[in-house]
């Protein structure tokens, strides 16, 4: 899993919403999404992943966050066998609390819609 890329939180918007460019799509199960999540981001928990792979824009950047990034990887490289490229969040949502960025809470939000 040594080619996946990866990016550190604080190079990242704090804001995901009407991102044109990228998608933060959000990997964890449901509980704990509305425990807290990235505003602006795509809900497909990891075993949802396959069946709703239609719902990614391979043209735009596509960001895919975890608890901590091991489910990332693993989605990741699913991804990159079927002809997907995406981007790693470093840490997961632990380093994006860690580091003091905002959080949304709740189950409300664009779970699902991943705009293309």
């Amino acid at each position: 899993m040594g080619d996946i890329t990866q990016v550190p939180v604080t190079d990242l918007p704090n804001d995901f919403t009407g991102k044109t460019d990228a998608v933060m799509l959000d990997v964890r199960e449901d509980d704990e999404w509305a425990a807290g999540h990235i505003r602006g981001a795509v809900h497909i928990p990891l075993a949802e992943v396959p069946g709703r792979i239609d719902e990614l824009d391979p043209d735009r950047d596509l960001y895919v966050v975890c608890h901590s990034s091991g489910r990332s990887m693993r989605v990741l490289q699913y991804l990159s066998n079927v002809g997907y490229d995406g981007i790693c969040v470093r840490g997961g949502m632990l380093a994006w609390q860690e580091h003091g960025k905002p959080v949304e809470y709740g189950s409300s939000g664009p779970e699902g819609d991943a705009p293309r």
